[in-house]
């Protein structure tokens, strides 16, 4: 029986949404996983674009892929995840992925940040089709603290009801601050989602 560890809870969601064919992000490319997972998914004619800000999570996602010959289906950037409109156009992505924190077996001190990690989502959802969704796993506690997870899930209520439907789970009886799991699926296209999240937030 599977335990649901929050990557596979979120890889179910993932495993029923996406197609062969589809264009689909890793956003945290970190060791790999989610971007090999993306490419069995998206098949032969479909594409993963996977992006980290540090070399070794890159180059262990380049080696995983490759070990998988999976490594036609995929492009690996050492880029910012603020920088995925650079790579794809507004409303032609499937699938978005996003765990926040820091390299699993990294340097702890090197995690996201709250300011960066909400202008990721704000361009995700900009570059999600319309029925596209998109994957947050958000850790705090420990080295990463409170602040990232607070404000994100903050800008996350203020998402307008008529595009997103945003669907926040719980590993309610887990002790020690267990990560939270977020979907988010988009309803329909929302061109104001800069400006208009971006104020409500605080953000300018």
């Amino acid at each position: 029986m599977k335990r649901y560890q929050i990557t596979e809870w979120c890889h179910h969601f993932m495993e029923n949404h996406v197609k062969e064919g589809d264009l689909c992000i890793d956003a945290t490319a970190g060791n790999g996983n989610d971007t090999l997972f993306l490419c069995e998914l998206v098949g032969e004619c479909g594409r993963v674009l996977a992006f980290d800000i540090q070399k070794e999570a890159v180059e262990n996602t380049k080696k995983r892929i490759l070990e998988h010959q999976m490594e036609k289906r995929a492009d690996v950037f050492l880029e910012s995840h603020t920088k995925m409109q650079k790579y794809a156009k507004e409303e032609t992505v499937d699938c978005i992925v996003f765990n926040f924190g820091y390299l699993p077996g990294g340097d702890h001190q090197l995690a996201t940040k709250a300011d960066t990690s909400i202008e990721a989502i704000r361009q995700g959802l900009q570059l999600l089709k319309v029925g596209g969704m998109m994957s947050l796993c958000i850790y705090s506690g420990g080295d990463s603290g409170f602040e990232e997870r607070d404000e994100i899930l903050s800008f996350l209520k203020l998402l307008d009801t008529k595009y997103y439907l945003v669907i926040l789970s719980s590993y309610y009886n887990r002790p020690n601050h267990p990560p939270i799991p977020v979907m988010i699926l988009k309803l329909k296209s929302d061109v104001a989602i800069h400006e208009n999240t971006s104020d409500k937030h605080g953000k300018k």
